[in-house]
């Protein structure tokens, strides 16, 4: 065994660094491993394992999460792309703000709330909606080539919903 090969052997795994955010029906989790390989998640009701093998240095992944609150199992879904891999845990109680991903209070140091996509969906149901029917839609296409488009580019705009133009300054 080379020393290289010792080298691997001894490092042990991580923990990936990962953003989350709350919606509706489901709670997402966005693990930022580049050039994942070999990716596991396993879905339980109460916790959900995360691991793979990441980066130009091929680093072992690991993270255990004790949840908030159930998920269902069944219908959680996860998908990779070569920047990260992004969990959909959806709820058992859909409608209920969960304050925090993890079931401890304490912080971990590799979580962090995705601001940007963070929403006070408990106000404006119609925007989250759709925005969760284009991630539905993008998961049970898993696979496949035509996979939506998630930045509204396609969307059309139209002048009569309060897009008027602004009168002139005197």
């Amino acid at each position: 065994m080379s020393a290289m090969e010792r080298r691997s052997v001894i490092i042990s795994s991580q923990p990936a660094t990962a953003k989350w955010y709350d919606r509706r029906d489901a709670v997402f989790v966005d693990f930022c491993v580049e050039d994942s390989k070999n990716v596991m998640v396993h879905f339980e009701k109460s916790k959900f394992d995360f691991g793979c093998v990441g980066g130009t240095d091929n680093i072992q992944q690991q993270n255990t999460v004790d949840l908030f609150e159930e998920i269902n199992p069944k219908d959680s879904k996860y998908r990779r792309t070569d920047r990260s891999v992004l969990v959909c845990l959806r709820k058992v109680e859909p409608g209920k703000a969960w304050p925090r991903l993890t079931k401890d209070k304490t912080k971990c140091n590799w979580l962090s709330v995705d601001f940007n996509n963070w929403k006070d969906w408990e106000d404006d149901s119609d925007e989250d909606l759709s925005s969760f029917d284009k991630f539905s839609e993008m998961m049970n296409t898993m696979g496949r080539d035509d996979v939506p488009d998630f930045d509204g580019a396609g969307e059309e705009h139209d002048s009569e919903n309060g897009d008027e133009q602004m009168p002139a300054l005197e």
